[in-house]
């Protein structure tokens, strides 16, 4: 009864640290990171890490975290560093960890996105109705949409967007700057994590590593921003897209001898199970 009554103390303290620890991320102040001049990356808050341009006569706005206080933080951030107006927020992919605080921002700022990326807004994970097709929500979807190129002027100031092809989702857009060569990649690109598809969206490993072969062909960029990890080069790029056709050619070997899922997923590493479903997937469909 007594080890009984210290397990049920030690499992309930051990929830109270998760907790604390949760709180204490969710806690975590939106913070303006400077990149160049007119460029920062927003980190912290909840949600994805975005960014934030300073033009001539406006900013530009990344991904819109997830919550009415960092939105509201950020709104905040961008007034101490500038008393120039919000008139583009730009969505790189559909998650809601990056689209989610588009009904925070003013109804005025300009939402742009990837034409794939808007329609992705009404699939809901699992089936049934997507909450973005409440009529309150209408004003927060994306209202511009492009196909392959774009390009936003802010005064002078000229932003790129692109869109090299079906990845983490079918509608990922990569933000450039080309002044600074940084881009905005969303989350095509996880460091010190396993990469994520998502393939009710569409997404596919297959095609994101010529997505980003793609990408790093056509933009000379040297830095490159995404919503979970740290600010990276172009050989930490190349490295995650050989990393990726490595696990794809396991996968297809395993495949080749008669082995299944289950046996497949057993021959990787526990968190790569998901991403090694969606490859397993993919080479059974072709």
């Amino acid at each position: 009864m007594k080890r009984t009554i210290i397990a049920a103390f030690l499992v309930g303290l051990a929830g109270l640290m998760v907790l604390q620890v949760w709180a204490q991320r969710q806690a975590a102040p939106v913070d303006f990171k400077p990149i160049a001049e007119r460029l920062y990356e927003i980190a912290g808050g909840s949600g994805a890490n975005g960014g934030m341009y300073v033009g001539d006569d406006c900013v530009m706005i990344i991904d819109a975290k997830q919550t009415r206080e960092s939105v509201e933080q950020v709104i905040a951030g961008v007034k101490k560093i500038t008393d120039k107006p919000i008139k583009y927020l730009v969505n790189t992919h559909s998650d809601g960890d990056h689209v989610a605080g588009n009904r925070f921002f003013p109804q005025e700022v300009t939402i742009i996105a990837q034409e794939n990326c808007r329609q992705e807004f009404f699939v809901a994970r699992g089936g049934g109705e997507s909450e973005w097709t409440k009529p309150e929500l209408t004003p927060f979807v994306p209202e511009i949409t492009f196909k392959d190129k774009m390009d936003v002027y802010l005064g002078t100031k000229k932003v790129e967007l692109w869109y090299f092809g079906v990845g983490h989702t079918m509608g990922d857009a990569v933000v450039y700057f080309p002044e600074e060569k940084v881009a905005f990649l969303g989350d095509q690109v996880f460091i010190g994590r396993v990469p994520l598809i998502h393939s009710y969206k569409g997404g596919n490993s297959l095609e994101q590593v010529q997505t980003l072969s793609k990408m790093l062909e056509t933009l000379p960029a040297q830095r490159f921003c995404s919503g979970h990890s740290r600010i990276i080069a172009r050989a930490d790029v190349q490295k995650q897209i050989n990393a990726m056709k490595a696990r794809q050619d396991k996968v297809k070997q395993l495949l080749a001898a008669g082995k299944n899922l289950p046996e497949i997923q057993a021959e990787f590493e526990p968190a790569e199970a998901n991403l090694v479903a969606s490859i397993f997937n993919e080479l059974k469909g072709k």
